[in-house]
């Protein structure tokens, strides 16, 4: 090693480390947040306090030991014969001019005591009302069946709604496609992995959630599901919305049928 360098490296380590405060606070920074942010969040709170570039922030982390334990999980969703089955005609088209024209429908999901709930409504885009549910302790087609049945046997004569759906695979089996001809009904379905296509049952998912499963305790299964029974009931009845102009869903229903 020639002098000059030895010298040069025996200052260096004698030297006061320049970013000593810098280092704490990123670490502060850091177990402030739990982990949650990496070099660019970071650099944005140093910033309020100092004129630091992100890359001197990045390579600072990396003498810490530091950086962001959030990993993006990418989004994967079913790859097979996605998009063949029906085209989304609804096309997010939320308005109807009148009942049993647009019709809308999804299943969720309950976990409670242990056990999971499955959920499929129709809903139709007129007035919001729900045209049949079926509620089960099994995802199976049987649910959708149900739900099918009990809403052909309310469709008016003459009437041949829209039916439109994600891309389930309840949705995408022969058996369901051949009900719905049966009573000449027109399949849609959303676009690959775009719940904005359904947003109107997804809402109303979001309706039922806060204001029954988030809102109330429960003795049992069978009680929640006597409780959802009597919340559609509500719900259909008597829960009035400003765009049906103050009224419920059956009532409003009812006004334009007269009017």
């Amino acid at each position: 090693m020639a002098r000059s360098t030895y010298y040069y490296c025996l200052k260096s380590i004698n030297k006061p480390d320049q970013y000593a405060q810098i280092k704490k606070e990123i670490l502060e920074i850091w177990q402030a947040n739990k982990g949650r942010y990496g070099y660019r969040r970071i650099t944005f709170e140093l910033r309020t306090r100092y004129t630091i570039n992100h890359k001197t922030v990045q390579k600072l982390m990396g003498a810490l030991g530091l950086k962001s334990l959030v990993r993006i999980k990418r989004y994967r969703s079913y790859k097979g014969a996605v998009g063949k089955i029906a085209p989304n005609i609804l096309k997010r088209d939320f308005n109807a001019t009148s009942p049993n024209t647009k019709w809308v429908t999804d299943i969720t999901q309950f976990s409670l005591f242990g056990q999971k709930l499955y959920l499929s409504p129709i809903l139709d885009l007129f007035n919001g009302e729900i045209v049949s549910y079926t509620i089960t302790k099994r995802p199976n087609f049987a649910l959708v069946k149900s739900m099918l049945e009990q809403a052909f046997a309310k469709l008016p004569a003459g009437a041949k709604p829209i039916l439109h759906s994600d891309q389930g695979w309840h949705y995408r089996i022969k058996r369901y496609q051949e009900l719905l001809e049966s009573k000449e009904i027109t399949q849609s379905m959303s676009r690959k992995g775009n719940c904005f296509d359904n947003s109107v049952m997804e809402n109303f998912f979001g309706h039922l959630k806060s204001e029954l499963l988030y809102l109330q305790n429960f003795e049992s299964v069978e009680h929640f599901i006597d409780e959802v029974h009597k919340y559609i009931y509500y719900y259909n009845h008597f829960r009035i919305r400003n765009k049906l102009k103050g009224l419920s869903p059956i009532m409003y229903r009812l006004q334009s049928s007269v009017s």
